[in-house]
């Protein structure tokens, strides 16, 4: 999942950086408004978590241009505001969501998820391939009644696979989803990656869920995964 965050304070713009990358997150961040425009005509991105005050533009402005553009991206904004008006002048400029500073980051987490889950068009709550499991409000993944321990960054390339079964997503595509900006489209990133999930949601259970497709990228099996030798006890 990739979110934009924008916040023109530093020490809160890096706070919310840490904390979504700690929750397996891509994150990117504008510190003003005409920013945040230019980084979402840049890239696609799952939610935007949005301040109110921002120079340049602020984040009434931004959030109305965004849907101007036809971006249906959810928004979820931020603010010390606490008027009634501030509100309603957020929600009907096309926000999702509202939070007022100052917050509890467990609750901005549990906002960001559902917004997520809904998305523009309502997303399953837990998701499945198979017996394979997975479930992004806890952030865990279970292959039939075996936990697996994944890092931030393989539970958010499996989010990405599991929610696309059967289709191929190239290497692009997945560092464009998973990591930032400055992450080079030729890094071998996505492929080390997918090694190391291999290792734990397939060759302990004997299966193949994760297929290569040469030249293409990689796809997930809708059944969950073929059976390849028999299997180990993970």
């Amino acid at each position: 999942m990739r979110v934009l965050v924008v916040e023109d304070e530093p020490k809160m713009r890096m706070l919310l950086r840490r904390a979504l990358t700690e929750e397996g997150y891509a994150v990117d961040v504008a510190a003003d408004g005409p920013q945040a425009l230019a980084l979402a005509d840049a890239a696609t991105f799952d939610a935007v978590v949005l301040d109110v005050m921002l120079p340049g533009l602020d984040g009434f402005d931004v959030c109305t241009r965004l849907r101007r553009r036809g971006k249906r991206v959810p928004v979820l904004m931020l603010t010390a505001r606490d008027a009634i008006a501030d509100r309603v002048r957020g929600l009907d400029g096309g926000a999702d969501d509202y939070l007022t500073k100052p917050f509890s980051l467990e609750e901005l987490l549990a906002r960001l998820r559902a917004l997520i889950r809904r998305g523009p068009a309502e997303r399953p709550a837990v998701l499945h391939a198979g017996d394979l499991r997975l479930d992004p409000a806890t952030r865990t993944v279970t292959r039939g009644e075996t936990e697996i321990t994944v890092t931030g960054k393989e539970y958010a390339l499996l989010e990405a696979l599991i929610r696309r079964p059967g289709n191929v997503l190239t290497r692009e595509r997945l560092i464009e989803h998973c990591w930032d900006l400055a992450t080079s489209p030729y890094s071998n990133v996505v492929d080390a990656h997918i090694k190391a999930l291999r290792d734990k949601i397939d060759r302990p259970f004997g299966t193949t869920t994760i297929e290569t497709v040469r030249g293409a990228g990689y796809r997930l099996r809708r059944d969950g995964g073929r059976p390849t030798s028999p299997a180990r006890t993970p």
